[in-house]
């Protein structure tokens, strides 16, 4: 009987398991069910404001850059004159973008403004009604878009876009070697940045980067190709 009660006691032993043990596994699936639904249920359309601003600088200045920089070369090999036309292009695409998007924000942001204060004064129906009131508008204030920021954004992407084509042509002297080198670096940009606008906004990443690299090619190839019409007629 002694032994039976041994063997009984290290069978009970032996197949015990801790409760603390079993609370931290728990604990832990429960902590990374929550983590995996607060991703899930990330909301990326707000970030579609800085978003479609940075991304669109940057394509605009990589695409609309290197397409003069190609429209010259078509016409004259001298890389003094790409390298001028390119920068010329950076600092008035970068001015251009930030007036351009200060100005469209700040519309929009005067359209959202004149609306929260006929909402506000239709919905002035007591003391409690005007509390919540002004506790929704705090909030919405806080979620509405900032000119200055998009205006950055945009100049900045912008000139960020543009130094690409201008690195890559500033130290090559062969004309036949300078254009293959830019169109390559443009395109490798291209797929880039296509990847990097979907990444951030959860969207497929194969169709946007093809998107954006089939529209920059023929940017830079009707630019090149009108240009070197118009400078074989004698214009």
């Amino acid at each position: 009987m002694e032994a039976t009660n041994n063997g009984t006691s290290f069978n009970n032993q032996k197949f015990t398991i801790p409760a603390a043990h079993v609370n931290n596994d728990v604990e832990q699936q429960i902590t990374s069910m929550e983590l995996e639904a607060e991703d899930d249920d990330f909301d990326y359309s707000k970030r579609s404001q800085w978003l479609r601003a940075a991304v669109l600088g940057a394509n605009d200045g990589l695409v609309s850059t290197a397409a003069l920089m190609m429209g010259v070369g078509a016409v004259k090999q001298d890389i003094k004159a790409m390298i001028l036309t390119g920068f010329a292009g950076l600092v008035a695409g970068a001015c251009s973008m930030a007036i351009g998007e200060f100005v469209s924000v700040y519309s929009q942001l005067d359209i959202e403004l004149a609306q929260m204060k006929r909402d506000k004064q239709r919905g002035q129906n007591g003391e409690s009604n005007h509390q919540q009131g002004k506790n929704d508008d705090e909030g919405e204030k806080e979620s509405l878009p900032n000119p200055l920021h998009a205006a950055a954004a945009s100049a900045l992407s912008f000139s960020v876009g543009a130094m690409v084509p201008l690195l890559a042509a500033s130290f090559i002297r062969e004309y036949k070697v300078r254009l293959g080198v830019v169109i390559g670096a443009v395109s490798f940009a291209l797929v880039v940045f296509g990847w990097l606008g979907a990444v951030l906004g959860k969207a497929p990443i194969v169709k946007s980067s093809v998107r954006v690299l089939v529209g920059g090619w023929l940017a830079m190839a009707i630019t090149f190709g009108l240009t070197k019409l118009i400078g074989s007629s004698g214009l």
